[in-house]
């Protein structure tokens, strides 16, 4: 990486469901070098792996952290807090996580948390760079609607975090992976991307999406 922008970024994905494969297959046609980790040893899930992000590696959650530039954290919400609090230490994390009562049952802190639930997150793991992004749209509508840079109709997803660096990278990757990206504020601003908050399930222009979110806040190329 250089200078904020991903280049032959290795990613990491902590999660090997829908949206994790789906992830990972962007990312593979980006030219990015993803591992991708589930629950239980990489070979349960090595066959999924080769299936549905042919070209993924599949591996454990170690290794995956240890190899990665930057992690995506793709599990049920309710799991983040069977992973070790000094996991992801250092390294940028996004939170592609959305707390959802019927899968991740009732969770008094998760929903009633005042800066949204990646600051509950960040909580957890105190010396990682969280970012919420990649949670706005569900795997199909992932899977559909990326695009290349400078396409008519190109949708925008937006970043929400404290370390502005790590902000950089991912909407670096965001743009990689086919949609324009927007900052969204510091990590409390993230609450608006989630699935009680108007982007959530909804597409939007780069325009469209930073009034929503940020007003005043710059879209970067």
């Amino acid at each position: 990486m250089a200078n904020g922008r991903t280049s032959g970024l290795r990613l990491g994905i902590v999660g090997a469901g829908k949206m994790g494969t789906t992830l990972a297959r962007a990312a593979i046609a980006a030219g990015d070098d993803v591992a991708i980790s589930g629950a239980g040893a990489p070979e349960r899930i090595a066959l999924t792996v080769d299936v549905l992000a042919p070209g993924a590696r599949a591996a454990s959650t170690n290794e995956v952290v240890h190899q990665a530039d930057v992690i995506i954290l793709s599990v049920p919400t309710h799991r983040f807090r069977e992973l070790p609090r000094d996991l992801f230490d250092g390294k940028i994390l996004i939170d592609a996580m959305n707390y959802w009562e019927p899968v991740d049952g009732i969770d008094e802190q998760l929903a009633t948390a005042p800066g949204g639930t990646s600051m509950v997150v960040q909580e957890w793991f105190p010396s990682a760079r969280v970012v919420k992004s990649l949670n706005q749209l569900g795997y199909h509508e992932f899977e559909e609607d990326r695009l290349p840079r400078d396409a008519p109709g190109r949708i925008a997803i937006a970043a929400a975090g404290d370390d502005l660096v790590a902000v950089d990278v991912v909407m670096a990757l965001i743009d990689r992976l086919g949609f324009d990206a927007v900052d969204a504020g510091p990590l409390e601003a993230g609450k608006a991307l989630e699935p009680d908050g108007s982007p959530f399930a909804v597409t939007y222009s780069a325009d469209e999406l930073s009034t929503l979110v940020s007003p005043g806040r710059l879209v970067r190329d």
